[in-house]
Protein backbone atom coordinates (compact mmCIF):
# COMPACT_ATOMS: atom_id res chain seq x y z
CA UNK A 1 0.00 0.00 0.00
CA UNK A 2 1.00 3.22 -1.30
CA UNK A 3 -1.17 5.31 0.08
CA UNK A 4 -2.10 6.78 3.67
CA UNK A 5 -4.44 4.22 5.39
CA UNK A 6 -7.01 6.53 6.06
CA UNK A 7 -7.17 8.08 2.02
CA UNK A 8 -9.14 3.96 2.45
CA UNK A 9 -11.94 5.36 4.30
CA UNK A 10 -12.33 9.27 3.04
CA UNK A 11 -15.70 10.18 1.79
CA UNK A 12 -14.24 9.61 -2.09
CA UNK A 13 -13.24 6.52 -1.50
CA UNK A 14 -15.94 5.05 0.11
CA UNK A 15 -18.57 6.67 -2.82
CA UNK A 16 -17.85 3.66 -4.95
CA UNK A 17 -19.19 1.23 -2.66
CA UNK A 18 -22.41 -0.63 -1.78
CA UNK A 19 -24.53 2.19 0.32
CA UNK A 20 -25.15 -0.40 2.82
CA UNK A 21 -21.37 -1.09 2.69
CA UNK A 22 -21.19 2.39 3.18
CA UNK A 23 -23.25 2.97 6.11
CA UNK A 24 -21.20 0.29 8.33
CA UNK A 25 -18.01 1.69 7.39
CA UNK A 26 -18.82 5.71 7.93
CA UNK A 27 -19.89 4.50 11.34
CA UNK A 28 -17.21 2.78 12.36
CA UNK A 29 -14.99 5.33 10.93
CA UNK A 30 -16.44 8.02 13.59
CA UNK A 31 -15.31 5.57 16.45
CA UNK A 32 -12.19 6.59 18.32
CA UNK A 33 -10.91 2.56 17.94
CA UNK A 34 -10.96 3.18 14.13
CA UNK A 35 -9.29 6.45 14.05
CA UNK A 36 -6.01 5.01 16.83
CA UNK A 37 -6.02 2.07 14.10
CA UNK A 38 -5.78 4.34 11.10
CA UNK A 39 -3.15 6.87 13.12
CA UNK A 40 -1.39 3.34 14.14
CA UNK A 41 -1.40 2.00 10.72
CA UNK A 42 -0.07 5.64 9.17
CA UNK A 43 2.83 5.48 11.60
CA UNK A 44 4.19 1.95 10.34
CA UNK A 45 3.58 3.32 6.66
CA UNK A 46 6.02 6.79 7.39
CA UNK A 47 8.43 4.37 9.20
CA UNK A 48 9.09 2.61 6.04
CA UNK A 49 6.96 -0.73 6.74
CA UNK A 50 5.23 -1.82 3.81
CA UNK A 51 1.56 -2.63 3.86
CA UNK A 52 -0.31 -5.32 2.40
CA UNK A 53 -2.92 -5.26 0.35
CA UNK A 54 -3.17 -2.36 -1.53
CA UNK A 55 -7.02 -2.46 -1.62
CA UNK A 56 -8.37 -3.46 1.48
CA UNK A 57 -11.29 -2.75 1.23
CA UNK A 58 -11.29 -5.28 -2.10
CA UNK A 59 -14.18 -7.53 -0.66
CA UNK A 60 -16.68 -5.22 0.06
CA UNK A 61 -16.45 -3.56 -3.47
CA UNK A 62 -16.44 -6.36 -5.49
CA UNK A 63 -19.67 -7.87 -3.27
CA UNK A 64 -22.53 -6.09 -2.54
CA UNK A 65 -24.44 -6.57 0.78
CA UNK A 66 -27.31 -7.50 -1.40
CA UNK A 67 -25.35 -9.74 -3.74
CA UNK A 68 -23.72 -11.77 -0.99
CA UNK A 69 -24.78 -15.67 -0.51
CA UNK A 70 -21.77 -16.85 1.26
CA UNK A 71 -19.64 -15.30 3.84
CA UNK A 72 -16.29 -16.85 3.48
CA UNK A 73 -13.97 -15.91 6.40
CA UNK A 74 -10.35 -15.49 6.54
CA UNK A 75 -7.72 -14.61 8.96
CA UNK A 76 -5.37 -11.87 7.58
CA UNK A 77 -4.16 -11.47 4.30
CA UNK A 78 -0.86 -13.09 2.62
CA UNK A 79 2.08 -11.51 3.98
CA UNK A 80 4.47 -11.95 0.71
CA UNK A 81 5.32 -10.05 -2.12
CA UNK A 82 2.64 -9.79 -5.14
CA UNK A 83 0.00 -11.99 -2.87
CA UNK A 84 -2.37 -10.14 -1.16
CA UNK A 85 -4.86 -8.46 -2.99
CA UNK A 86 -8.19 -7.73 -0.86
CA UNK A 87 -9.92 -10.96 -1.64
CA UNK A 88 -9.18 -13.80 1.56
CA UNK A 89 -7.52 -16.50 0.23
CA UNK A 90 -7.00 -15.50 -3.37
CA UNK A 91 -3.77 -14.37 -5.01
CA UNK A 92 -3.59 -12.17 -8.67
CA UNK A 93 -3.17 -14.55 -11.74
CA UNK A 94 0.39 -15.33 -12.40
CA UNK A 95 0.88 -15.73 -8.86
CA UNK A 96 2.08 -19.42 -7.37
CA UNK A 97 -1.23 -20.85 -5.52
CA UNK A 98 -0.51 -20.65 -1.64
CA UNK A 99 -0.82 -23.98 0.25
CA UNK A 100 -4.63 -23.17 1.67
CA UNK A 101 -5.90 -22.48 -1.45
CA UNK A 102 -4.19 -24.86 -2.90
CA UNK A 103 -6.09 -27.32 -0.61
CA UNK A 104 -9.32 -25.82 -1.09
CA UNK A 105 -9.29 -26.37 -4.81
CA UNK A 106 -8.35 -30.04 -3.95
CA UNK A 107 -11.65 -30.31 -1.67
CA UNK A 108 -13.79 -28.56 -4.51
CA UNK A 109 -12.33 -31.32 -7.07
CA UNK A 110 -13.01 -34.27 -4.43
CA UNK A 111 -16.52 -32.93 -3.21
CA UNK A 112 -18.07 -31.55 -6.65
CA UNK A 113 -15.69 -33.41 -9.44
CA UNK A 114 -14.62 -29.47 -10.39
CA UNK A 115 -11.18 -28.91 -11.82
CA UNK A 116 -9.20 -26.63 -10.11
CA UNK A 117 -8.75 -23.68 -12.25
CA UNK A 118 -5.45 -22.08 -13.53
CA UNK A 119 -4.99 -19.15 -11.45
CA UNK A 120 -5.87 -18.31 -7.21
CA UNK A 121 -7.28 -15.46 -8.17
CA UNK A 122 -11.17 -16.08 -6.79
CA UNK A 123 -12.74 -12.68 -8.32
CA UNK A 124 -15.44 -14.90 -9.71
CA UNK A 125 -16.19 -16.17 -6.46
CA UNK A 126 -16.66 -12.40 -5.46
CA UNK A 127 -18.47 -10.96 -8.36
CA UNK A 128 -20.86 -14.17 -8.01
CA UNK A 129 -21.76 -13.41 -4.41
CA UNK A 130 -18.86 -14.97 -2.15
CA UNK A 131 -17.95 -12.15 0.11
CA UNK A 132 -13.87 -13.25 1.00
CA UNK A 133 -13.25 -11.34 4.20
CA UNK A 134 -10.40 -11.21 6.14
CA UNK A 135 -10.98 -10.69 10.40
CA UNK A 136 -7.82 -8.44 10.00
CA UNK A 137 -7.65 -6.38 6.73
CA UNK A 138 -4.04 -5.39 6.68
CA UNK A 139 -0.62 -7.00 7.70
CA UNK A 140 3.20 -5.80 6.90
CA UNK A 141 5.68 -7.95 4.90
CA UNK A 142 6.95 -10.65 6.29
CA UNK A 143 4.72 -10.85 9.04
CA UNK A 144 1.36 -12.94 9.32
CA UNK A 145 -0.83 -11.56 11.45
CA UNK A 146 1.38 -8.51 12.32
CA UNK A 147 -2.25 -6.29 12.37
CA UNK A 148 -4.15 -8.55 14.51
CA UNK A 149 -5.94 -7.07 17.49
CA UNK A 150 -4.70 -3.85 16.72
CA UNK A 151 -8.17 -3.01 16.17
CA UNK A 152 -9.42 -4.37 12.69
CA UNK A 153 -12.38 -6.97 14.38
CA UNK A 154 -14.10 -3.27 15.35
CA UNK A 155 -15.05 -3.13 11.30
CA UNK A 156 -15.29 -6.61 10.41
CA UNK A 157 -17.38 -7.83 13.24
CA UNK A 158 -19.87 -4.78 12.26
CA UNK A 159 -19.47 -6.58 8.44
CA UNK A 160 -20.32 -9.94 9.48
CA UNK A 161 -23.29 -8.94 11.63
CA UNK A 162 -24.73 -6.55 8.40
CA UNK A 163 -23.87 -9.76 6.46
CA UNK A 164 -26.43 -11.74 8.99
CA UNK A 165 -28.99 -9.08 9.59
CA UNK A 166 -29.13 -8.52 5.24
CA UNK A 167 -32.86 -10.16 4.22
CA UNK A 168 -32.08 -13.27 2.92
CA UNK A 169 -30.52 -16.10 3.65
CA UNK A 170 -27.12 -17.01 3.70
CA UNK A 171 -24.21 -19.94 4.05
CA UNK A 172 -21.33 -18.92 6.91
CA UNK A 173 -17.91 -20.82 5.79
CA UNK A 174 -15.55 -20.76 9.39
CA UNK A 175 -12.65 -22.83 8.42
CA UNK A 176 -10.70 -22.95 11.52
CA UNK A 177 -10.62 -21.38 15.27
CA UNK A 178 -10.32 -17.63 14.69
CA UNK A 179 -12.78 -17.81 12.00
CA UNK A 180 -15.48 -20.01 14.11
CA UNK A 181 -14.64 -17.37 17.40
CA UNK A 182 -17.08 -15.39 14.83
CA UNK A 183 -19.90 -17.83 15.46
CA UNK A 184 -21.75 -16.24 17.85
CA UNK A 185 -22.65 -12.98 15.68
CA UNK A 186 -24.69 -15.46 13.05
CA UNK A 187 -28.22 -16.09 13.43
CA UNK A 188 -29.97 -19.55 13.29
CA UNK A 189 -32.02 -18.86 9.96
CA UNK A 190 -28.60 -18.83 8.19
CA UNK A 191 -26.52 -21.84 7.33
CA UNK A 192 -22.97 -22.12 9.32
CA UNK A 193 -20.63 -24.60 8.38
CA UNK A 194 -17.52 -25.37 10.45
CA UNK A 195 -14.33 -27.07 10.17
CA UNK A 196 -10.31 -26.89 10.27
CA UNK A 197 -8.67 -24.50 8.76
CA UNK A 198 -7.54 -25.93 4.79
CA UNK A 199 -3.84 -24.94 5.87
CA UNK A 200 -1.98 -27.85 5.53
CA UNK A 201 -1.24 -27.93 9.25
CA UNK A 202 -4.94 -28.11 10.16
CA UNK A 203 -6.33 -29.86 6.67
CA UNK A 204 -5.89 -33.77 7.61
CA UNK A 205 -6.64 -33.55 11.62
CA UNK A 206 -9.05 -33.94 13.68
CA UNK A 207 -11.41 -32.84 15.41
CA UNK A 208 -13.17 -31.70 11.71
CA UNK A 209 -10.82 -32.47 8.97
CA UNK A 210 -10.99 -29.85 6.61
CA UNK A 211 -9.88 -31.93 3.62
CA UNK A 212 -13.73 -34.23 2.92
CA UNK A 213 -15.51 -31.87 5.21
CA UNK A 214 -18.42 -31.57 1.47
CA UNK A 215 -18.99 -28.01 2.21
CA UNK A 216 -19.06 -26.97 -1.07
CA UNK A 217 -21.52 -29.61 -2.38
CA UNK A 218 -23.65 -28.79 1.11
CA UNK A 219 -23.79 -25.17 0.97
CA UNK A 220 -25.24 -25.71 -3.14
CA UNK A 221 -27.57 -28.14 -1.43
CA UNK A 222 -29.01 -25.63 0.77
CA UNK A 223 -29.14 -22.26 -0.88
CA UNK A 224 -31.29 -24.44 -3.28
CA UNK A 225 -33.66 -25.89 -0.39
CA UNK A 226 -33.98 -21.69 0.53
CA UNK A 227 -35.10 -20.67 -3.07
CA UNK A 228 -31.12 -19.12 -3.79
CA UNK A 229 -29.86 -21.71 -6.53
CA UNK A 230 -26.22 -21.10 -6.84
CA UNK A 231 -22.98 -22.89 -8.14
CA UNK A 232 -19.46 -23.12 -7.27
CA UNK A 233 -18.73 -23.98 -10.81
CA UNK A 234 -17.23 -20.42 -11.56
CA UNK A 235 -13.83 -21.79 -13.59
CA UNK A 236 -14.89 -20.13 -16.96
CA UNK A 237 -14.84 -16.46 -15.30
CA UNK A 238 -11.57 -17.35 -13.25
CA UNK A 239 -9.21 -15.35 -15.22
CA UNK A 240 -11.54 -12.12 -15.26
Amino acid sequence: MTQPLGRCFDDEALAVLDPQWQVVLRNWRQQEAAQQLIRRIEARQREGATIYPSQPLRALAATPLANCRVLLLGQDPYHGPGQAEGLAFSVPPGQAIPPSLRNIFKELHRDLGLQPPMTGHLGAWARRGVLLLNTSLTVEAGQAGAHARWGWEGLTDALISAVDREGDPKVFLLWGSHAQAKRSLIGARHRVLCTNHPSPLSALRPPVPFMGCGHFSESQAWLERQGRPWSWNLDKDFSA
